[in-house]
């Protein structure tokens, strides 16, 4: 199967120390609503890592409830330790998770070999399609292309969140990788390089601002998927500075903030991720005014 679409990284919100599951629930919907091909849960965006077993298992069980079919439901599962990401995988699976987005082991920084190994391990141990996560910045090691193309031969690899920040990488992923199979995905993991993605061949994004502004990305992908780069051009101009903003402190920081402002559930992030600079707020309440979309003067 080719991942074709937009898919959404969703935040988790929170109210105090405790999940906001009617939030969660209003969020599924809206998304939903939109047109959005798949929610990513409990990724980087969705604050996996601090999350609470029992909070996490609940989380893709009201997932699944909620989503009912209507889009593919992708569960973030990777961790440092291969056994516990393959537990982890195991879980999401049985809950009745579409798919697994599995980012490389980090802090271990293993070699290109480590990487192969370890998710030929997950793919052999848990019958579900896996998305591999490339993001050396949070992980500190890179996939290289010629590790991808050994993991695309595995059959349950499907595709691969590119977040390299690197586009010439993404370009030889797309002409190395995709050539040889033409049922592997790229996915764009950087909103503001989701354009230039889709221009070299790549097959959609998964999105952090739409977790705010659902329906352009969502016009935005299908406009490039159908060949229409002009009109996909305009949205990515008019969202470019939100694009950038989204990133101006570490993701989710800046986008639940955003969503605040925005009158939306969200809440604040856990520890130990913290209140933005009040600079950077600052910037981020005036140019959602500039936007048109706050709807809130809640303090941030």
């Amino acid at each position: 199967m080719v991942l074709r679409g937009t898919f959404t990284a969703i935040v988790t919100p929170f109210i105090k120390d405790r999940v906001d599951e009617e939030g969660l629930a209003y969020h599924i919907e809206k998304q939903i609503e939109a047109g959005i091909t798949g929610i990513v849960f409990l990724g980087s965006t969705g604050e996996e890592a601090v999350l609470r077993p029992e909070e996490r298992k609940r989380i893709i069980e009201m997932a699944v409830e909620r989503v009912q079919g209507r889009c593919l439901v992708i569960v973030g599962t990777g961790c440092s330790s291969t056994q516990e990401t393959v537990e982890k995988t195991a879980q999401a699976r049985a809950l009745g998770a579409d798919m697994a987005l599995v980012v490389t082991p980090y802090y271990n920084k293993p070699n290109q070999e480590g990487i192969y190994l370890h998710f030929e391990k997950i793919v052999s141990s848990v019958d579900i399609p896996v998305i591999v996560y490339n993001n050396p910045g949070r992980t500190g090691v890179n996939i290289e292309v010629a590790t991808l193309l050994k993991l695309a031969q595995l059959t349950s690899i499907v595709g691969v969140k590119e977040a390299s920040g690197n586009m010439l990488h993404i370009a030889d992923v797309i002409h190395t990788v995709c050539a040889r199979y033409p049922g592997f995905s790229v996915l764009s993991g950087d909103d503001g390089m989701t354009l230039p993605a889709l221009s070299l061949g790549a097959h959609g994004v998964i999105s952090v601002i739409s977790n705010l502004v659902p329906k352009p990305l969502i016009d935005l992908v299908a406009m490039a998927l159908n060949g229409d780069f002009l009109g996909a051009r305009s949205i990515h101009n008019t969202l470019f500075s939100l694009m950038k903003m989204a990133f101006i402190e570490v993701n989710p920081t800046p986008i639940k903030s955003a969503m605040r402002l925005c009158g939306l559930p969200a809440g604040p992030c856990r520890l130990p991720l913290c209140a933005m600079k009040t600079e950077n707020q600052d910037k981020l309440a005036e140019l959602l005014l500039q936007m048109g979309l706050a709807c809130s003067s809640n303090v941030l």
